[in-house]
């Protein structure tokens, strides 16, 4: 009897040791098959989680498979994966995608023990933060690899099953001013441009419990801070105001080492290793004490010439940096222009 193709694929994936033939394998089964004969790549997906050669690819499937499953799918499978060391972080996932709420016990407890790798705790945590909605990972970073022991929040998380697993309201979008719905004036129309292409982004990735490339109503008292720092051109002053980038990190062809565009709460800091040495607390030699850092690429800072505002706005300058001295070059001829460059290229 012939071989099917699901079934040489199969033969193929268990017999590859060689880790890059296969992620080609792997690959070519999810996508040949993926739709038609999902459950069965999702047997064989399983199978090798749990017996095959490459540890690293075992890993790598459970959180293949946590994506491809659906309610109910697996629940057998991913109540192994959480028992196992290795395949835990990801096996959480899975474990809560099949068997939603009553998976909570059993996700608490690897959150609670002490003999579980933190990176599992944590995973656990904000996995169950994600699925309750409960703000758990408030203020932490959004990849929970980071965290540290003294962060992980047990007793939100302890309270919250004593009190029998309550839904919880999620976090809300930041606040965004409405003319990024109704622009007009040049800065504007730059600003909601700019915001459009940030909210395709955010479609693809994004966690509210710390949320990224959003342009938001700054803090007062940001803006306070940095009045009594600079006198800044009123066009960039309204920009902070009004569209505030909050973590806004820009990755296309034309910064190819990406840039990070500054928001209100973090302008007075972003200016540490250009003009300021926090570690000795002075001031560098050799910055130009009128060059505001807005934003960076690859550290390579593009500033404001605030010696040079006029009709509202300031030039934008730029210079690489580890060259021993800042040799700047014009690089736009208003914020405006440069917000506009920007946007363009987001």
């Amino acid at each position: 009897m012939a071989i099917t193709p699901l079934a040489a694929l199969h033969r193929k994936l268990f017999d590859e040791t060689d880790g890059v033939k296969f992620a080609t394998l792997k690959d070519r089964l999810i996508k040949k098959h993926g739709e038609t004969d999902r459950l069965a790549v999702l047997d064989i997906l399983s199978a090798y989680a749990r017996d095959g050669q490459l540890l690293h690819w075992r890993t790598s499937l459970v959180h293949t498979m946590a994506d491809l499953i659906q309610a109910q799918e697996l629940q057998e499978f991913f109540s192994w994966a959480v028992t196992m060391p290795q395949l835990a972080y990801w096996g959480i996932d899975g474990l809560l995608k099949s068997q939603g709420k009553d998976a909570y016990e059993t996700v608490v407890a690897l959150a609670l023990s002490d003999s579980q790798p933190l990176q599992v705790r944590a995973k656990a945590v904000k996995s169950l933060a994600v699925l309750s909605r409960q703000p758990f990972d408030a203020g932490l970073s959004a990849v929970p690899d980071y965290w540290k022991a003294e962060s992980l929040p047990l007793d939100d998380v302890l309270a919250w099953q004593r009190d029998g697993y309550p839904d919880g309201a999620g976090f809300a979008p930041p606040a965004t001013h409405a003319s990024l719905e109704d622009p007009r004036s040049p800065l504007e129309k730059a600003a909601a441009k700019l915001e459009k292409k940030l909210a395709a982004e955010r479609k693809k990735d994004q966690d509210l419990a710390r949320p990224s490339n959003w342009l938001v109503i700054a803090d007062n008292a940001d803006l306070a801070a940095i009045d009594q720092r600079w006198a800044l051109p009123e066009q960039y002053r309204r920009f902070l105001a009004r569209y505030s980038p909050l973590r806004v990190y820009i990755d296309s062809k034309r910064y190819f080492q990406g840039l990070n565009l500054y928001g209100a709460a973090e302008l007075l800091k972003a200016q540490h290793g250009y003009s300021y040495n926090p570690v000795d607390q002075e001031v560098i030699a050799g910055w130009p004490a009128h060059y505001v850092v807005i934003a960076d690429a690859g550290a390579d800072p593009y500033c404001l010439d605030l010696s040079a505002i006029e009709n509202g706005d300031a030039p934008v300058y730029t210079a690489e940096h580890g060259a021993g001295a800042w040799h700047f070059e014009r690089h736009a001829d208003s914020f405006v222009d440069f917000l506009k460059e920007i946007a363009k290229a987001a």
